[in-house]
């Protein structure tokens, strides 16, 4: 036997009690399963725009030597690149001696004409 005396209102709140346990399990799995929307959605979201203009390295005789202009999204682009801002990129091509990529003509978009 036990040593706890028991009443009606001290059954009440135990059942209470056990309820309200179970309400808090429903809403951490609702929590669960809108974090996992979230997830869901954050993976979809596409991801941030890359610069406008980069500025493309190729290795020569060990060293990193800027090599062309290029368009942000341009395929051509080496492996190694610098970012560039639309003022960096045509100071590039016009009185730093770089050339600009052929295939994707960022002097083009740049309105700087050779």
């Amino acid at each position: 036997m036990s040593d706890e005396s028991t009443s009606p209102e001290l059954e009440k709140l135990r059942f209470l009690y056990r309820v309200q346990l179970g309400q808090v399990a429903q809403t951490e799995r609702w929590i669960e399963a809108e974090l996992a929307k979230v997830r869901e959605r954050a993976s979809r979201r596409p991801l941030p725009a890359g610069p406008a203009f980069v500025l493309s390295y190729l290795r020569v005789g060990g060293k990193a030597t800027a090599d062309s202009v290029h368009l942000g999204d341009c395929r051509m682009v080496s492996h190694h690149t610098k970012p560039l801002d639309e003022q960096q990129a045509r100071q590039a091509i016009t009185s730093g001696g770089l050339r600009a990529c052929e295939i994707c003509r960022p002097d083009s978009e740049l309105g700087v004409l050779d």
